[in-house]
């Protein structure tokens, strides 16, 4: 998959954009941003993941398990590769 399309979909637009501006996440603060089930989120990240466009680093808090999402310097770039192909289709359609 072009990271185009991998940026096209909502959900990962919404995962890109929020740790573009927030530099890392938890999974449960992006479950709570995006509002979509664990399976949805699980899957959009994964794709994200193997992509190189965000890492994550699993640990543990008082025993419990937590996952941190960062964007790489692949992931911005990409994302702001997007975006600017994005303002131009706007940008077009205004006209």
């Amino acid at each position: 998959m072009d990271l185009e399309s991998l940026l096209f979909n909502k959900y990962r637009l919404a995962v890109m954009t929020l740790l573009a501006k927030n530099r890392e996440m938890s999974y449960k603060d992006l479950k709570a941003a995006i509002s979509t089930t664990d399976g949805n989120l699980a899957t959009h990240l994964r794709k994200l993941e193997e992509a190189g466009l965000i890492e994550v680093e699993k640990t543990f808090e008082k025993r419990k398990p937590k996952t941190i999402y960062r964007i790489t310097p692949e992931g911005e770039a990409a994302l702001e590769d997007f975006l600017k192909e994005l303002g131009k289709i706007l940008n077009n359609f205004r006209r």
